[in-house]
């Protein structure tokens, strides 16, 4: 890939001031933060997950860079106590809690940060303020060839951050994330204050250091999102699905491997959809011994396991079964509309494709103008008087930022009053 004139960009290999030592002492995490205190202004920071690996999602490399104190890498699993605390952290949030961080996509880290302990007051996101200024691409590698020049190689994004020790190249490549976040950021707070869009972007940080604070809320019944479930098609193949699904989860747990490794989505779904109305059987060793899935390595070590689920199944009782649906509470989806609320769908025709026009103007992805939820649940039963005090006050009340609503509550009311 070039730059503008077609002419082949460098490429960043090496961090600027030589690879760092890894921070898994004491001694090294005391010469870190004394480091830190000398040096001055905005924290970048980066996190390395293992999620496609392990079962917990959690901070297996943390990457810090400030200037006049260079690149850390910390290793936080050295620093873990046999109860699992990350009391080290402490020191190192007391010392950077008040300042700014930098990241890149910081819904990604943030709560693998907060679990150490570490929490924002001020940060600055660059993909979220390159999303806010329209651009085409905002990962980061385009986002660092745009802004500064170079490329940045990204085949370690997605290894196994837990192996120890971590190889010389992953360590490069980590330490790389953090180099240049203070250049980009210093050049995309540029652009949005010369397209008018400073205060946005703070709005937005704020809100991203709210919610990093939240707790995350897990949804009851995540088996239904089995990849490939939607071709089960009877209630006893979709408890196949719910009870392979549970065992697997319970193995991963126990191993903390990543569930997919243990079996994937798709031998699951492919078991579970031999069950059908013409064949209401539930699949026998056989049948599983014949999906590609339950052949590999890992899953042939729990062939027990599958096949006694499997003859739980078998002898649960029809009201033992699953629905194939669940009663829906919400809102149904916008194509649906027509025919549930005729006049909530007059309402979304005039209102949607006129915020679409308006985020293209401003050069914004239309869901960085208004979260698609919000919009639905305000289209759906807006309150009356249509006024703009009262849809600023709806839109308020579902989290929607004062500068999205004042953009798009007098829309609404010019369109609907």
């Amino acid at each position: 890939m070039g730059d503008e004139s077609g002419a082949e960009l460098p490429v960043l290999t090496e961090p600027t001031d030589g690879l760092p030592e890894v921070v898994d002492t004491a001694q090294g995490r005391r010469t870190t933060l004394d480091a830190l205190a000398a040096g001055s202004g905005p924290i970048a920071m980066d996190v390395e997950r293992a999620q496609s690996y392990r079962y917990f999602s959690k901070a297996y490399l943390v990457q810090l860079r400030r200037a006049g104190a260079g690149t850390f890498l910390i290793d936080p699993i050295a620093f873990e106590s046999a109860d699992g605390e990350l009391a080290h952290f402490a020191a190192l949030r007391d010392l950077i809690g008040d300042q700014e961080w930098i990241l890149h996509a910081a819904s990604q880290d943030l709560p693998n940060l907060v679990s150490l302990g570490l929490r924002p007051e001020r940060l600055f996101d660059t993909e979220l303020a390159g999303r806010l200024l329209g651009l085409p691409k905002v990962n980061l590698g385009a986002m660092v060839e745009r802004y500064c020049g170079v490329r940045l190689l990204k085949e370690h994004s997605a290894v196994d951050w837990s192996k120890r020790p971590i190889p010389t190249d992953w360590l490069a490549y980590a330490a790389l994330d953090v180099e240049l976040l203070h250049d980009l950021r210093d050049r995309l707070a540029s652009e949005l204050a010369a397209a008018g869009k400073q205060e946005w972007a703070r709005q937005e940080f704020d809100w991203l250091c709210r919610w990093a604070l939240a707790p995350p809320t897990e949804r009851p019944d995540r088996w239904r999102r089995t990849s490939g479930s939607h071709q089960v098609h009877t209630p006893r193949g979709l408890a196949v699905v719910r009870e392979l699904w549970l065992a697997r989860d319970r193995i991963a747990l126990e191993t903390d491997w990543a569930p997919g490794r243990v079996l994937p989505d798709a031998a699951i779904a492919e078991l579970a959809s031999k069950v059908t109305k013409e064949h209401p059987q539930v699949p026998t060793a056989a049948d599983l011994r014949r999906v590609d899935g339950f052949k590999r390595r890992q899953a042939r070590q729990y062939q027990s396991v599958w096949l006694d689920t499997l003859e739980r199944v078998s002898e649960m009782t029809p009201d033992q079964l699953p629905p194939l649906r669940l009663p829906s509470n919400g809102i149904p989806a916008p194509r649906n509309w027509d025919k549930a609320n005729p006049e909530a769908w007059q309402r979304w025709s005039r209102v949607r494709p006129a915020v679409v026009t308006l985020a293209e103007g401003l050069s914004l992805p239309v869901e960085n103008l208004i979260g698609p939820e919000a919009l639905r649940q305000l289209l759906w039963r807006p309150d009356t008087p249509l006024t703009v005090d009262a849809i600023s006050a709806q839109l308020a009340a579902r989290d929607v930022r004062p500068w999205q609503r004042e953009l798009v509550a007098p829309l609404v009311v010019e369109l609907l009053g």
